[in-house]
């Protein structure tokens, strides 16, 4: 592969960096408090060694700085596509991101720190790269133009010099940025394979670590962990006054081929294939034993397409899936149901609507149709339908309101839940890393073994995920 060319400001048609950079997609969902900023460091090509080589040949890099000021570590999610565009001389062209094999679809930042991301495109036969402009609305205000890049020094002691310029470099963009003004841009002889995330020492001069895992570190000897990610809500309720004061729910999800990315591997379809797994109880506290009356297994398989996020900070995605219902009982009370689903969604930046930045609106109408026997409950449907709908507003580190509704328009029957939620650190001033969650449920089937009883509850308690 040939040299590369980094980023330049376009005196062209460059626009002032907003002071307060886009956040990453609207629907990122960080674990922490945060608000993640992007700069753009590096455009860069690789260029296959041959004769004639065409655009479509070249594959041109988007290298991205996430920077955190949160003041603990932080994760954030990265979108698989994202749009942008290629202003030319006479016409303007919309593109087409697509987040690196090598790069995760959630990373890690230190606190106060930053973590480098790769996107790649390929641009059309007729398009010369360096008499373009590129722009990229959701993470910049920034336009943009390719300039010729020296190569990196090769010697050992050179690069390592080198590549400690780079970190010092990306540590001082990161600063400028948190502090609130404008951005700097990456140096012009940076190399994108020396650029260091979260401000770490390169493991590639310092060389493998001869210390033992932690004992404790469940994830050593486990290299498909990162596979593993919540999926539905996680959260324990209580409202008495009923025969199920309690509500408990778990669930995760596992990607299949999760590791393929690790592997620098391409794009397939495998990758959006999941196994998922959410338990629901209902626990009756105020019995005699306290017994669990009811439980819910709902295991799943499902495809997600990929993310695609518009230049205007919407961001869309599908899944279809297969799912069983059952309540692991035997005779009359025995509940079970298969269904194969489909559930497109999109979320919407809420930018001048509330007062304050990162709020979002999320909606998601699912279809889904009956497979297999009913013969344990037979007018299952009557009461439960088959759509369903899911909305969500709020802000990543505020308060969220979710509903989720199903709809017979037949029987005119149906339910409808609504869950609150807030980051409990922030109204104690420090953790427990908890959100104080507010649920509310009303209509028929709460849970499976109910599912032709109209009910309606009013519980309080704390989720790990929302």
């Amino acid at each position: 592969m040939t040299a590369y060319a980094v980023i330049a400001p376009s005196t062209a048609c460059a626009t002032p960096h907003s002071e307060n950079p886009a956040p990453l997609t609207a629907t990122t969902a960080p674990l922490a408090n945060l608000n993640p900023a992007i700069v753009i460091s590096a455009i860069w090509q690789q260029t296959p060694n041959a004769t004639n080589v065409k655009a479509s040949d070249t594959e041109t890099i988007v290298d991205i700085y996430i920077l955190s000021s949160a003041a603990t570590a932080a994760s954030t999610a990265l979108p698989d596509r994202v749009e942008g565009e290629i202003i030319l001389p006479h016409e303007t062209r919309k593109i087409w991101l697509k987040r690196a094999p090598q790069s995760p679809s959630r990373i890690n930042m230190p606190p106060n720190g930053f973590a480098q991301a790769r996107y790649q495109m390929k641009l059309p036969d007729d398009v010369d790269a360096t008499k373009a402009v590129f722009s990229f609305p959701i993470w910049s205000s920034q336009h943009m133009m390719m300039a010729k890049a020296a190569p990196a020094p090769s010697s050992g002691v050179q690069a390592a010099q080198y590549a400690s310029q780079s970190e010092n470099d990306a540590l001082l963009e990161s600063k400028t940025l948190l502090d609130g003004k404008t951005a700097v841009s990456a140096s012009p002889t940076s190399s994108p394979a020396l650029l260091i995330s979260g401000g770490a020492t390169n493991p590639a001069l310092t060389g493998p670590s001869t210390a033992a895992p932690i004992p404790s570190d469940r994830t050593a000897g486990n290299e498909f962990f990162g596979n593993f990610a919540a999926y539905e809500p996680i959260y324990a309720v209580y409202g008495p006054g009923t025969n199920t004061d309690a509500r408990i729910q778990i669930s995760f999800k596992y990607r299949l081929f999760g590791s393929r990315q690790d592997q620098g591997l391409p794009s397939s379809w495998r990758d959006g294939l999941h196994l998922a797994y959410t338990q629901r109880m209902f626990w009756d506290l105020g019995a005699y034993s306290m017994p669990f009356r009811n439980i819910d297994y709902q295991p799943e398989l499902f495809y997600l397409t990929p993310s695609a996020t518009y230049r205007n900070g919407v961001s869309v995605a599908g899944q279809i899936g297969l799912r069983h219902e059952s309540n692991g009982r035997d005779g009359p009370e025995s509940r079970s149901i298969n269904s194969i689903y489909v559930a497109p969604m999109a979320s919407f930046p809420l930018t001048g609507i509330f007062k304050g930045d990162g709020y979002s609106f999320t909606i998601a109408p699912r279809l889904a149709l009956t497979v297999g026997s009913l013969s344990d409950n037979p007018d299952i449907m009557r009461y439960r339908g088959n759509t369903s709908m899911v909305m969500e507003i709020g802000k990543d580190d505020g308060w969220r309101i979710t509903t989720s509704s199903r709809f017979n328009f037949a029987s005119g029957k149906g339910a409808a839940s609504l869950d609150l939620s807030y980051p409990l650190a922030k109204l104690l001033g420090g953790g427990p890393d908890f959100y104080i969650f507010g649920q509310s449920f009303i209509g028929y089937g709460e849970n499976l073994l109910d599912y032709n009883r109209h009910v309606t509850r009013f519980r309080i308690g704390v989720a790990l995920i929302r």
